[in-house]
């Protein structure tokens, strides 16, 4: 296992965001982190509800573990300095050919009780309160992830220039700003 100091994150920058880098993180290291216990944060940092999400992040990152997707990257609302983020936001690497025959899905879909594994616009449905339609991963987990096999995102930079996944999950939306993300490293058996 590793030492405090290789799993512990750094302190939020001024803009609340994690310093530029990958982190390296089990779910278990996750779970102690700062984005969890929110040391030096507000006193109304919801470790209860990001807890949770880590749970429910817990949930689908070991389905795609089963499968043999070994990258994983997560951000969003989670990895800021933000009491009560509205989810975690992620992707994955996979290969095209399995996503675009269907077979990802399928395997994924067979380990999942809720079959929410599907990133089909019109699979997505309304939140109350929430202007954008979700996935039904969100709806049941409130995590999303992505697949990225190296395609563009959607995600556009400061320039007005599409980014892939890796690019757009380490800048900041409004702002731009660099940030960092966490990786998620499965843990070996028996530790």
């Amino acid at each position: 296992m590793k030492d405090e100091a290789n799993y512990s994150l750094p302190g939020f920058t001024n803009a609340g965001l994690l310093p530029p880098g990958d982190y390296e993180l089990t779910l278990a290291e996750l779970r102690r982190s700062l984005l969890v216990r929110g040391e030096g944060s507000s006193p109304n940092w919801d470790s209860d509800w990001r807890l949770t999400l880590v749970e429910n992040l817990a949930v689908m990152a070991g389905q795609l573990w089963q499968i043999g997707i070994e990258e994983i990257f997560v951000d969003g609302s989670f990895a800021e300095d933000k009491v009560h983020p509205n989810d975690i936001d992620g992707y994955f690497c996979c290969e095209l050919k399995r996503l675009a025959s269907g077979e990802l899905e399928r395997e994924l879909n067979r380990l999942d009780p809720h079959k929410v594994w599907t990133w089909a616009p019109e699979s997505r449905r309304p939140f109350r309160g929430y202007p954008k339609r979700q996935l039904p991963m969100w709806h049941i987990y409130r995590v999303e992830l992505y697949p990225h096999y190296g395609q563009l995102c959607g995600i556009r930079d400061e320039f007005g220039q599409e980014l892939e996944f890796p690019a757009a999950f380490r800048k900041s939306r409004g702002a731009h700003q660099q940030k960092g993300i966490i990786r998620l490293i499965k843990e070996e058996e028996g530790t």
